[in-house]
């Protein structure tokens, strides 16, 4: 990521968490205006263009989406004024902040625990992940496909996020997508998300202590993903972003057996 581009996303965020959203018809304009970005060369280039002034940039936003919420168009003119790194970060910023107005319009959904779960399920399912993730496949169908299968097992939220983004053409992968708006919701409500590898179930109180233990570690609110995966035969498996914490007994002996064969 650029420094243009952290600079941006700083400049958006604090206009959203500025900004009052009482509900999803924000996140949904947002997602759509990426969407729209992304699909058209012409306005790509109209509105991430560096030699022409921030504020007619979003003249621009603003007149292509004029039918949107004030609040969208305001947003989207915030973005558009800002200066990117490329006009993929552009689209992904824009994205970004659809994903962090969805997590501010439903306070009361555990957005993080859905997504999980959800990227669990696709992680499981390659032939799932294909069809969420084929490039040359129809967008509308591949988002109808998701909201069908998250239809009465997730919040409307987590429903509407999923189906967007994998409307959205791209390079990445599906799981990429889903992990990165988890990072990005925690981060709205100001969690770090880490996923914790077990061999058996927690309790309530064990998993209230490693809670803590991670909170005091990283500084701040945790958002916890457990995983239970019984080849693991005893500790603990840590995944905060890049770090990895590994105390799990299946490590321990693969790293004997590496030094009895060395």
């Amino acid at each position: 990521m650029g420094s243009a581009t952290t600079r941006a996303l700083a400049a958006t965020t604090s206009a959203l968490n500025a900004t009052e959203v009482s509900d999803l018809g924000v996140a949904r304009e947002l997602f759509i205006a990426a969407r729209t970005i992304g699909e058209s060369s012409q306005l790509r280039g109209a509105l991430s263009a560096w030699g022409v002034p921030g504020q007619a940039r979003a003249g621009v936003a603003a007149r292509v989406f004029a039918a949107f919420g004030p609040t969208t168009v305001s947003l989207l003119r915030t973005a558009v004024a800002e200066r990117w790194s490329d006009t993929a970060d552009l689209i992904a910023g824009v994205e970004e902040l659809a994903i962090r107005a969805a997590a501010k319009a439903a306070p009361g959904a555990d957005l993080e625990q859905e997504l999980f779960e959800v990227l669990r399920v696709v992680a499981a399912n390659p032939e799932l992940e294909l069809a969420l993730g084929n490039r040359l496949g129809d967008g509308a169908a591949k988002g109808a496909l998701a909201a069908s299968i998250l239809n009465g097992r997730a919040s409307e939220a987590t429903t509407l996020v999923v189906s967007e983004l994998v409307q959205q053409p791209r390079e990445r992968r599906v799981r990429a997508l889903l992990g990165r708006a988890l990072r990005i919701v925690a981060d709205q409500r100001g969690r770090t998300v880490a996923t914790v590898h077990v061999a058996r179930p927690l309790d309530d109180a064990q998993t209230e202590r490693l809670r803590a233990v991670l909170a005091q570690r990283t500084g701040s609110d945790i958002a916890l993903n457990v995983v239970v995966d019984a080849s693991l035969v005893g500790g603990v498996r840590v995944e905060i972003g890049d770090e990895v914490l590994d105390d799990t007994v299946s490590s321990r002996l693969n790293d004997l057996r590496q030094r009895l064969a060395g």
